[in-house]
């Protein structure tokens, strides 16, 4: 087995720079309960341990500590309320109370709703969250403002108001997109030139096609991710990119909007293959993600997921521009042995 030549942190940047790394960097996202399953099949008493033994490039986020007026439990700061449902495997949280589901205009909204301040949120804390860490890629500040308008609203009125309601949406998403703004800006205020990654992000497309018409986008969303993309590139800060499902249309939008890398690569979703996107964007922006979770990861032989990696490194890892990476959470269903054998396969098969 060749040596590491490089630290997680620089195999990282090499990838973004298109030098070529000692080897293809590996990124790790799951849910808790994939995570204890995971670290228990590998007798880790720690994750950092777990990621550590499997030579995993993990990314260090770091955030800021809240320090504002007290939320009630079950609640989150803008007032979205939350109670846990159980999938058999683990738990998540649905939003249940979205608290601007009762307005009918901006007017409204200005009246009855108080929106949260950056004051709420204490960045000192950060300069110590880096330390210890300094050899990992640093994520921190970004935006993902339709997710949650799309809690303060009820998801089914959120895509109605792209319609019936434009000028509550428009004003709406200015709101969340500056508060994302000036918690970004604190952070790399605080931590100069430590900041790798900042995750600018949306959910945009479902397994067959977009959730929104590329005219929506174009409104709703791109100015104000551009916008966010512009302050990362100015700090020189890499833009993440995390879009699920079938968005092959908006792609080359996002690519003129500034992105650096693309994540998850749902493969098996609709007009997202592997060779199409290395053809047709593989020079513009680099590739995280694209390992099956939605049959090879949880379903799959540990043969199947051996080959899936070989043949993402063959795809997406020729001539560089890629990371290896589940795309999106490994869930609890998965087995450890398939999750340990995608990082083995790669650590031993991704030396460039």
């Amino acid at each position: 087995m060749p040596k590491e030549t490089m630290t997680p942190r620089e195999r990282w940047l090499a990838v973004l720079t298109r030098q070529e790394p000692d080897r293809v960097p590996m990124d790790y996202w799951a849910t808790p309960e994939a995570t204890a399953k995971l670290m228990k099949h590998l007798g880790c008493s720690s994750e950092r341990e777990m990621l550590e033994k499997l030579h995993i490039d993990f990314v260090v986020t770091v955030s800021p500590r809240y320090v504002g007026p007290p939320i009630p439990e079950g609640y989150d700061v803008f007032g979205i309320g939350y109670r846990d449902i159980d999938y058999g495997t683990g738990v998540y949280q649905e939003a249940v109370y979205h608290p601007l589901a009762q307005y009918n205009s901006v007017e409204e909204i200005e009246r009855n709703y108080t929106w949260p301040d950056p004051d709420w949120w204490d960045h000192s804390v950060i300069p110590e969250q880096v330390k210890g860490n300094e050899m990992y890629p640093i994520r921190g500040g970004g935006s993902e403002p339709f997710l949650i308008y799309k809690d303060l609203r009820g998801q089914e009125q959120a895509f109605m108001d792209l319609v019936l309601n434009p000028e509550m949406v428009h004003y709406c998403l200015d709101k969340l997109f500056d508060l994302a703004y000036e918690n970004t800006v604190r952070i790399y205020e605080q931590i100069p030139g430590q900041v790798m990654l900042s995750y600018v992000a949306e959910d945009m497309g479902g397994q067959d096609d977009l959730m929104f018409s590329p005219a929506q986008i174009h409104e709703f969303l791109i100015p104000r991710m551009k916008r966010m993309i512009d302050l990362a590139h100015e700090a020189g800060v890499f833009v993440f990119h995390h879009n699920d499902g079938n968005i092959r249309r908006i792609i080359p939008d996002m690519i003129e909007a500034g992105i650096d890398i693309l994540n998850p690569i749902q493969w098996r979703a609709k007009g997202m293959d592997r060779e199409g996107l290395k053809r047709d964007f593989g020079d513009e922006i680099v590739f995280h993600g694209a390992m099956d979770n939605q049959y090879t990861l949880p379903f799959g032989t540990v043969e199947e997921v051996r080959q899936e990696v070989l043949d993402n490194l063959r795809i997406l890892g020729e001539g560089g521009g890629y990371i290896l990476a589940p795309c999106h959470n490994i869930q609890a269903v998965s087995p450890p042995e398939n999750i340990v054998a995608m990082y083995e396969t790669c650590y031993e098969h991704g030396w460039t």
